[in-house]
């Protein structure tokens, strides 16, 4: 049946093309009466063979012109005028640091523009003299090139005759792909002769619009060199590490050479086919004198020497800032119809490049330290465990059912687990991370996932708490292997860190952090979707000293007690409220555990919600990019700080408090921090550190006055962890920040970051300057001391 569709099909077109040819042939024979009133047969031979050429001539151009605009639908769609005055290239996006440096590019094409003043001169001499050595003398279209061609292809020598305007059209314009041909497109021949008149017509409008410099400019903006590299700008940096008008006279032959066929004359992968070029390309400009015998014979007998660096779209090092940056921009770019990948911007962020390198290093040195404890703690033992500490038993299986390659398994073999489970366990040569490199080995897909499922993980995103400029952003450890992004993508329960919003709403509605509350088992009642439950959380040590103490102490202690007794005492819907005050944006559940950190959050939004509490009590939106300019450089789009005041001076003050604190106080949870040096660059530090459940996740929130960073660990999976204090935020997240800020205090270029913390410029209501002496836990003299210290400070609520 489909046969007989389509030879009824084409003998409809045929029978259309015999009625449009008719009738076409009776139209040129009355224009040629009007024309032509007299008879041919009665002028002289040479007259008769002038009109005849002049018929010839205008029915050429007749014809061009039927073409050109699709007559009666034969010809198919051609660029327009307006096409030709405003072709639209596509050109890459280009992301920047705040210190200039490129961190990325967006592109379906790698593709930057350059201008005819940039080119190098010998680069244009090679292109003429290999491609189109009449340029300068035609008018987009080489007759005698193409007569030459046509006299060839008769002999069985097909050679190409297109002229540098023609290529450009098709490079510029696809007519051979991006526009129909119309009803005689269905003809093979018809249908190429048809592509070559447009090409012809579309060469004489850019001769009419463009100077010849301006041709020679678009054709190298927008040329093919292979290896997914369009034009000579990101040719000469891709192939060469240098600019267009750094070529050296071999380099410019080389990239010449390489546009007959870039795949066929690669330079890396068929090197000796393209020597063989790029001396042909030599040859022909010494045959048109562009170079001297003397040059062809240095320049001919030289090795060709490369120096690649791939420009994928994810090989560059701060993918992850590239990655954020259409995150960030995709309601603009929405808003404003623009395209990343084609539209050509300028994206300058406020990334540092620097600070970016110091996040990578640090997330990097410490993730490889875990690791090697981590593996040696679960040496002989499989890692996914339950709550009992036991191995949950087809934990790989149930993680496999959820791959891809699984899942193509499982539709290609129903009902036949035999042979899914072979090949799921069938051996194979695979690439894998390691911590020397990327790893070569052979692996079935199920041994892959058992070593996957083992690794740790990490986020790490710093900002300036008075702007809100991102300064690093590190999704992971390796971008090639894991693209998942933890500080955005990635939502965890946060443990003590989210204690932050509890106490900021308990100075903000009375308290003091001298007050002192006892340390003693708190059980909370609450009801769940209709069914009556009681919180009853411990503490770390699973033990209650029963002892008085300082909120301060209880929060650099990070103390569960406490920190359930305020809740019990504000609410938890209190509680929830400031951290969406703080600009929490993830949804929390209207439990009292909410406290301790058992709703999953983003470190980017965890730390943003820091800011408040070191600058002040603003609320600033995290800003990752400043500015976007277009192609030309005009600015499309600027980017400011946005600040709210969420709470009190007062307020704020003593929370910075509260964050110091957790180096002051005796057994601080923060007090890792003085193992990195960093600490003589009179520069305040402080910070709230989290762990969630059974070790899954180690947070770390901390704080100067200028910069602050947040850093997350764990492994992609939650029931893979550490069963002991070593997967506590204290010693997984913590040293990511303290080895940053090792490296930013060292760092004479930051002189800016390095600060104290402003005394307040207020009378404040309760005493702030208290410190816990540092004495055994279960102590009686603490509980002793702290009583009497606080007899005439005590809130009403502690027994």
């Amino acid at each position: 049946m489909l046969d007989q569709h389509i030879t009824m099909d084409t003998a409809r077109i045929k029978e259309l093309l015999l009625i449009l040819w008719s009738t076409t042939k009776e139209y040129l024979q009355k224009a040629k009466k009007l024309i032509f009133p007299f008879k041919m047969q009665e002028l002289p031979r040479w007259k008769r063979n002038l009109v005849k050429a002049a018929y010839t001539v205008l029915f050429f151009f007749l014809f061009l012109g039927l073409v050109d605009n699709n007559f009666l639908w034969l010809f198919g769609k051609s660029p327009r005028i307006r096409d030709i005055n405003n072709p639209q290239l596509s050109v890459a996006s280009e992301v920047y640091s705040s210190d200039g440096k490129m961190l990325g590019r967006f592109f379906s094409e790698n593709r930057t523009p350059v201008d005819y003043k940039d080119l190098s001169p010998m680069l244009v001499k090679a292109l003429i003299a290999t491609e189109d050595v009449r340029f300068y003398r035609h008018h987009g279209v080489d007759f005698q090139a193409t007569l030459s061609v046509i006299w060839y292809t008769l002999k069985g020598d097909r050679r190409g005759g297109s002229t540098i305007t023609q290529q450009l059209v098709k490079n510029l314009f696809k007519t051979r792909s991006n526009y129909s041909s119309g009803l005689l497109g269905h003809i093979p021949l018809v249908r190429t002769l048809v592509v070559k008149m447009k090409e012809w017509i579309n060469a004489f409008k850019i001769e009419f619009f463009y100077s010849k410099k301006e041709i020679i400019t678009m054709y190298f903006n927008t040329v093919d060199f292979g290896h997914n590299t369009f034009g000579i700008k990101t040719a000469a940096r891709v192939y060469f590490k240098t600019t267009p008008a750094r070529l050296s006279l071999q380099q410019c032959a080389v990239l010449i050479g390489m546009l007959k066929a870039p795949t066929y004359y690669s330079p890396l992968m068929h090197p000796e086919r393209c020597k063989a070029r790029t001396n042909t390309v030599l040859s022909q400009m010494l045959k048109y004198k562009a170079i001297t015998q003397a040059q062809f014979e240095q320049e001919s007998s030289k090795p060709i020497a490369t120096n690649y660096q791939s420009e994928d779209n994810y090989d560059n090092d701060s993918n992850y800032v590239r990655l954020a940056v259409q995150w960030w921009l995709r309601e603009w770019l929405k808003e404003n119809d623009y395209n990343l990948y084609t539209d050509g911007l300028v994206i300058h962020t406020t990334i540092d490049s620097a600070l970016q390198k110091y996040a990578e290093t640090s997330v990097a040195g410490q993730l490889k330290t875990l690791q090697t404890l981590f593996d040696a703690y679960w040496q002989g033992q499989n890692p996914w465990t339950d709550s009992h500490g036991k191995e949950i038993p087809g934990f790989i299986e149930q993680r496999a059912e959820a791959c891809p390659y699984y899942i193509h398994l499982a539709k290609k073999y129903k009902s036949q687990p035999d042979s899914i489970a072979f090949y799921m366990n069938r051996k194979k040569r695979m690439k894998v991370f390691s911590y020397k490199g990327e790893r070569d080995t052979t692996f079935s897909s199920m041994d892959s996932i058992r070593y996957y499922k083992k690794l740790l993980h990490s986020g790490f995103v710093t900002l300036e708490p008075n702007t809100g400029y991102v300064k690093s952003w590190v999704g992971d450890l390796d971008f090639k292997h894991f693209k998942f992004d933890n500080v955005r993508q990635s939502k965890r329960q946060p443990g003590s860190t989210f204690k932050g919003f509890l106490y900021a709403a308990a100075l903000d509605n009375g308290y003091g952090i001298c007050d002192s509350i006892r340390d003693e088992a708190v059980s909370i009642e609450y009801t769940e979707k209709g069914e009556k439950k009681v919180w009853a959380p411990h503490n770390a040590s699973w033990e209650f000293s029963n002892a008085n103490m300082t909120i301060k102490y209880a929060f650099a202690k990070s103390i569960n007690s406490v920190a359930a007794r305020l809740t019990q005492k504000l609410g938890w819907a209190k509680v929830i409220e400031y951290a969406k005050r703080m600009g929490i944006r993830s949804e929390l559940e209207n439990v009292p555990s909410v406290s301790l950190g058992s709703s999953d959050v983003s470190l980017y939004e965890l730390t943003a919600a820091y800011a408040p509490f070191v600058n002040g009590g603003y609320r600033v939106s995290p800003i990752l990019v400043t500015r976007i300019e277009d192609r030309e450089g005009n600015v499309l789009a600027e980017f400011h700080p946005r600040r709210e005041k969420v709470l009190s001076d007062q307020t704020a003050f003593l929370m910075q408090q509260l964050l110091q604190a957790g180096l002051s106080e005796p057994g601080a949870t923060t007090s890792n921090l003085y193992t990195y040096d960093m600490f003589r660059y009179n520069t305040d530090f402080g910070g709230k550190t989290g762990t969630s459940q059974n070790h899954s996740d180690g947070w770390f929130i901390g704080v100067s006055p200028n910069l602050m960073g947040g850093s997350w660990v764990g492994c992609e999976d939650r029931a893979v962890h550490f069963r002991s204090a070593q997967g506590e935020g204290s010693k997984t997240a913590l040293p990511i920040f303290g080895r940053f800020m090792e490296k930013v205090m060292k760092d004479d270029n930051y002189q800016y970051i390095k600060a104290k913390f402003k005394k307040p410029e207020f009378s404040l209501a309760k005493n702030y300057q208290c410190h816990t002496p540092s004495v055994k836990k279960d102590s009686a003299k603490l509980e002793e001391k702290l009583t009497n210290e606080l007899r005439n400070d005590v809130p009403d609520f502690v027994e």
